[in-house]
């Protein structure tokens, strides 16, 4: 594999037949640092985090004030006006991944979506996951990494997903009223769980159960605007004392005094430039962009750029390009469905696909968009991907693309443009050896070289 086809593979999202192949892959990739727009113009029609939570509250509201025979219509309205949301905000995010002058940034932008996995799989998150990723991962995905945490868990997708929302303290004044009428509003653990395990430290790096129930403790009062009487203009995050778990907290052998809502983000400034976290995020960034097992020494040297950066991603991102490690020959990462979709998509040179589409070519894939199975998110292994029935997905999604371009692309012109340095000598002799010219280009599409990246 030839650093040019890294730079648009690997790090890019698949090379467009149209597009000059870069002189000098590292500058082009560092250029895009600079030239990176947050909300391109596939977006900016989108409705903002703001007016998609009071659209949640105030159906809500509405459903709780209207009689009961009335509720499930205002809940079905509801639903469908967000599943019309979510459609749109694929076919953005497919637009851009498809159109962008910055692949590197846009592969990034889905990187840290998943790190910061929502799911619509739960209904309150159908309407908000677009916006999640608009307004919480784009604008922060070159600034740092504790701004970045700060977005992602405030955001009301996180708050609804992870049922903090209505979290509340056992001995604040909502919890101690709750008790009084029975109906008890408990403490929950899953954000704060998820923060330690999945976003910052990871799994088995010294936190404990007492660790998640301090961090949790400190939360409550974190949530979404009241459903009682919200302003149109209220920012989508609020604070409520009432919820909030009075005392100090000790978390990680740290104390942090009772300040309300600064007593969390005291715990995520910490947790946020931990060396554990630095090493947790640099392992991740080296396995997505250069091989499921990263090399120790990518990975000690991310992690030390993330420490000495105070958590700066464009400095750990520089870091990461400049690494030899980043460019040595190797079989490279096995392409996830969405990888494998957007850069088959570019390599036919498809600049849009109606949303509707974008989102069924996903779901047939396998990887349906903002629909992991956990807070985890999509894996990032070969093994998670290259099942034979999921190869069979492709295959099939190869032939469907080449059945649709027809004779109007020659897959024998097209291969040395997207993979730089030229298909293998297998894979060119059963193009040339197709018996039609869409067969050629699913052969292309299913061939070895282009699963990876």
């Amino acid at each position: 594999m030839t650093a040019e086809s890294i730079a648009l593979n690997r790090f890019g999202l698949g090379a467009r037949p149209g597009d000059p192949v870069p002189a000098d892959p590292r500058a082009w990739l560092l250029s895009q640092l600079d030239a990176y727009e947050a909300l391109p113009a596939a977006w900016q029609a989108l409705p903002h985090t703001q007016a998609q939570t009071q659209a949640w509250i105030a159906q809500q509201r509405a459903a709780r004030q209207a009689p009961e025979d009335q509720r499930a219509a205002i809940r079905d309205a509801y639903q469908r006006g967000a599943r019309q949301d979510l459609q749109a905000a694929i076919g953005a995010r497919t637009a851009s991944a498809l159109q962008t002058p910055t692949p590197f940034v846009e592969r990034l932008v889905h990187f840290w979506s998943n790190h910061f996995a929502v799911s619509v799989d739960k209904q309150p998150v159908v309407g908000l996951a677009g916006s999640f990723e608009m307004d919480a991962i784009r604008p922060h995905v070159l600034g740092r990494f504790e701004d970045l945490l700060l977005a992602a868990v405030r955001h009301p997708a996180m708050l609804l997903f992870l049922d903090q929302a209505r979290s509340t303290g056992p001995d604040s004044p909502a919890g101690r009223r709750s008790r009084r009428r029975r109906n008890a509003q408990g403490l929950n653990e899953n954000l704060a769980r998820e923060i330690l395990e999945l976003h910052t430290m990871g799994v088995r790096s010294g936190y404990t159960q007492a660790d998640v129930l301090e961090l949790a403790r400190a939360l409550t009062g974190w949530t979404l605007p009241d459903e009682e009487g919200a302003d149109t203009d209220a920012a989508p995050f609020r604070f409520a004392p009432a919820l909030h778990e009075p005392g100090a907290r000790s978390l990680l052998g740290r104390s942090y005094p009772d300040t309300g809502e600064a007593q969390a983000r005291a715990i995520l400034h910490d947790l946020a430039t931990a060396p554990v976290t630095a090493r947790h995020i640099a392992t991740k960034l080296a396995r997505h962009f250069v091989a499921d097992e990263p090399p120790a020494g990518l990975v000690a040297r991310l992690a030390e750029r993330f420490m000495r950066s105070s958590g700066d991603l464009a400095a750990v991102y520089r870091e990461l390009v400049m690494a030899p490690e980043s460019w040595a020959a190797g079989t490279g990462k096995f392409k996830s469905p969405w990888d494998w979709g957007v850069s088959s998509l570019r390599a036919l040179g498809r600049r849009e696909l109606p949303a509707p589409q974008a989102a069924n070519l996903m779901n047939q894939l396998g990887q349906p968009v903002w629909r992991p199975g956990s807070p985890a998110g999509y894996g990032d292994l070969a093994a998670t991907w290259a099942a034979p029935d999921a190869l069979l997905r492709r295959v099939e999604a190869a032939q469907r693309l080449g059945a649709q371009a027809g004779a109007s692309i020659d897959a024998r012109a097209l291969a040395p443009r997207i993979l730089p340095g030229g298909p293998g000598e297998a894979t060119g002799t059963a193009i040339a050896r197709a018996d039609s010219p869409s067969t050629a280009l699913a052969l292309l599409l299913a061939s070895p070289e282009f699963l990876r990246r």
